[in-house]
């Protein structure tokens, strides 16, 4: 075999169709462009973005207008004073004797999304609630709501009344109270003055307990050595 004799495999080479060489070769005269247009012309090329003339898509979407959080709480807001009217007129399924005639110092009204919801304060049950501190409160309330500001929970503890806010992420203060009472003493805290140490809190009875005997090393032994 010599140089003249190498060639391409059979099917691996097409030759490249010529168009516009007259009717007669199958792409002639407009040379597969079809009739005239932006597509049959020299450097009509049309951009991907391109949509007829409108605005296009990129310029439609509206940019730097912020954003929303995806775990953001949207909260049914209510004003203390609203809640405060509401129980006054006896409108939560308490019975109010003729407003001012009702014992301050009775048992106090029981708030919740609940009751909300059925006096028509809030729209939903499955939607957390926020207490506001807008207005004035002269009823003797029990609040329990998902989240609540530090003005409307001042009015409702100066009237009397009590507030619980839900959530496992928000501990009560009395619970906390509880869990230091209820706290064991640290081990390393003094003694009372006078009082005798406790065998269990002396070091030196624990002494044998706590140390921790070294290891024998192969080949050692340890009962004394003979004279």
């Amino acid at each position: 075999m010599k140089l003249h004799d190498l060639k391409p495999a059979p099917g691996s080479r097409k030759e490249r169709t010529r168009v516009g060489r007259g009717i007669a070769a199958g792409k002639g005269k407009t040379a597969g462009r079809g009739t005239k247009g932006q597509k049959a012309r020299a450097g009509g090329s049309i951009p991907a973005w391109f949509e007829g003339g409108q605005t296009p898509l990129q310029i439609r979407v509206p940019k730097l207008r912020g954003f929303k959080r995806r775990d953001r709480v949207e909260y049914q807001v209510v004003n203390v004073g609203r809640i405060s009217a509401y129980a006054a007129a006896g409108r939560f399924g308490v019975e109010a004797e003729m407003g001012a005639s009702r014992d301050p110092a009775g048992d106090p009204v029981t708030v919740n999304v609940e009751v909300l919801r059925r006096a028509g304060l809030v729209g939903s049950e499955r939607k957390p609630v926020k207490v506001l501190g807008s207005g004035d409160v002269t009823e003797k309330l029990f609040v329990a709501t998902d989240a609540i500001t530090r003005s409307a929970r001042q009015k409702i503890e100066a009237a009397g009344g009590f507030v619980q806010v839900l959530g496992p992420e928000k501990a009560s203060p009395a619970g906390a109270e509880n869990e230091v009472e209820d706290a064991e003493p640290a081990a390393d805290a003094e003694p009372a003055a006078g009082a005798e140490p406790s065998p269990d809190t002396d070091p030196a009875a624990d002494a044998d307990l706590t140390t921790t005997p070294k290891r024998r090393s192969r080949g050692t032994s340890t009962e004394p050595a003979e004279s």
